[in-house]
């Protein structure tokens, strides 16, 4: 199944409503669209932190967060963490790894930042961690590479 969004309505919105008004979300891509949204927002020292409340709809059959859902998160994440590096670009992931150090459950906030462990190039290093309701959930590293820029 394919959802077309209409131009108009992709990019970075507001929320102005709920727990997350005043984040921001991506919209207007089909598979962040059904897997979120993750909201971020911009913090008082510059740093972005990306975060969503975990419903049932993100678990496992054991009951729990599914990986692939806390990776997707994480993949988000990225670029969130890099948005100063990245000025505007388009990009991609070229590498991302994880490791798993807890179980999230329904209801927790799930939230990732992390930092830029070298950029200035087309290339970005970021390392990040992803907490449910403070508690280390996961730990990862990824690889970004910037394309042409927004137009």
């Amino acid at each position: 199944m394919s959802e077309q969004v209409p131009e108009a309505q992709t990019g970075r919105v507001p929320e102005t409503e709920g727990e997350f008004a005043g984040w921001t979300y991506w919209r207007g891509d089909p598979f962040e669209d059904r897997a979120g949204p993750f909201y971020e927002k911009q913090l008082d020292d510059g740093s972005f932190v990306s975060a969503f409340r975990a419903e049932p709809r993100h678990m496992n059959g054991g009951g729990f967060m599914h990986g692939g859902c806390l990776m997707t998160f994480a993949d988000g994440a990225l670029f969130s963490i890099a948005r100063d590096e990245l000025q505007g670009h388009h990009a991609v992931t070229l590498h991302l790894t994880g490791d798993f150090l807890a179980q999230v459950k329904v209801g927790q906030l799930v939230e990732a930042r992390g930092e830029v462990v070298r950029g200035g190039g087309k290339t970005i290093f970021v390392a990040g961690l992803v907490t449910a309701d403070g508690t280390p959930a996961l730990r990862f590293d990824g690889i970004i590479r910037k394309l042409g820029k927004r137009g």
